[in-house]
């Protein structure tokens, strides 16, 4: 999904990330890189958002329980999987406990209906 403008850093990875964003869970060179983006992009602000008003409707109805562990995992799993496939990125881990992040963008022509 994109706006169709150029941009430093394209659409369909500032949407792939914006949950990392949200949740701060991006280094600050990235988060920087991002909040530039949205700064530049209606389109991506717009679902930015979208998406921070979920995640506050979530913290206000699901405030009170915690989820256990092990589902919580499972979902940072799901979701990790899922933004690796989505935004083509690729994350390798080092036995020293660092990862490092590839991300590779593809250009995908959008026609109107």
């Amino acid at each position: 999904m994109s706006c169709g403008k150029p941009h430093e850093t394209p659409c369909n990875e500032v949407l792939a990330e914006v949950w990392l964003f949200l949740d701060q869970e991006c280094d600050q060179r990235r988060r920087q890189k991002l909040e530039q983006h949205l700064d530049e992009c209606g389109h991506c602000l717009e679902q930015y958002g979208i998406e921070e008003q979920i995640k506050i409707l979530l913290a206000r109805k699901c405030g009170g329980d915690h989820a256990p562990d092990a589902l919580k995992q499972r979902l940072r799993d799901s979701i990790r999987r899922t933004v690796l496939e989505q935004a083509e990125v690729t994350v390798e881990y080092h036995p020293e406990g660092g990862s490092s992040v590839e991300i590779r963008s593809r250009r995908m022509e959008l026609t109107e209906d």
